[in-house]
């Protein structure tokens, strides 16, 4: 049986992991945060790699480096679901899966993943006379916005035009003295705030006289900590490289 070793074990996604393996028969090694162990007889990351099959990483990216070097040190493979990684983090997690298999995502839900599939083959078929708009909407304490699922889909409308979200995206159309019209082939965004909504997202295709509406309801955070567990079963015994969550869906 596959061991899964969680960093970040006492945070909302930490639990929520540890809830989702215990449903399913799934044995959890053991789990450590920044002050060291929450379950398990591991004090440090560096016991808890070598005490498991596969590491799973929803800590905060200042961690990363650390977690890194013991997956490395160990041979162990880790999936990585921590979000706000700067360019340099990335640099980290590529240069690790020249060594071990790395599986890194911005959102492990196998819904949220599935529709990027789906919004990057439309993207790609459709032209730029087809304007693309992505609404998202959040419980009232999220404070970023768009979401990284917002942006995570914009990528994937970009990539399937051949280009970037930074080069496409548009998020500059609200407020006062930014009145103007929309450019051929953007991506815009609008985010909503209220209530306990775990996570709504929409991707809209809009043309004369026709419109393809693609989206995707979380209706609890336990979907995201149950494709982190299909991610970490997936990935444990893999080759060194760099994975995604579509290679876990076989897209």
């Amino acid at each position: 049986m596959t061991t899964i070793g969680i960093l970040g074990a006492s945070g909302r996604m930490g639990i929520a992991i540890t809830d989702v393996a215990a449903a399913d028969g799934i044995e959890v090694a053991g789990g450590i945060n920044s002050k060291g162990a929450v379950c398990g007889p591991y004090a440090d990351a560096m016991a808890l790699a070598t005490g498991c099959d596969v590491l799973v990483d929803f800590s905060v990216p200042t961690t990363l480096s650390g977690h890194l070097a013991a997956a490395r040190a160990a041979a162990r493979p880790i999936v990585i679901g921590t979000t706000g990684l700067t360019p340099e983090h990335h640099a980290m997690i590529d240069e690790a899966a020249l060594e071990i298999a790395v599986l890194q995502a911005a959102n492990t839900s196998l819904g949220v993943n599935l529709l990027c599939h789906l919004v990057r083959e439309a993207a790609a078929r459709l032209g730029s006379e087809w304007d693309i708009e992505i609404v998202e909407m959040h419980h009232r304490h999220k404070v970023d916005a768009p979401s990284g699922t917002a942006l995570l889909l914009g990528a994937s409308a970009a990539e399937g035009r051949g280009s970037t979200l930074q080069q496409l995206s548009r998020f500059d159309r609200i407020g006062h003295g930014n009145d103007k019209p929309r450019e051929e082939g953007t991506i815009g965004y609008a985010s909503l705030r209220g209530g306990s909504v775990a996570g709504d997202h929409q991707v809209i295709f809009a043309t004369d006289q026709e419109r393809i509406e693609l989206g995707h309801r979380a209706d609890n955070r336990s979907i995201f900590a149950r494709g982190a567990v299909k991610a970490a079963l997936w990935l444990a015994g893999r080759p060194a490289g760099r994975y995604t969550m579509a290679d876990v869906l076989g897209l």
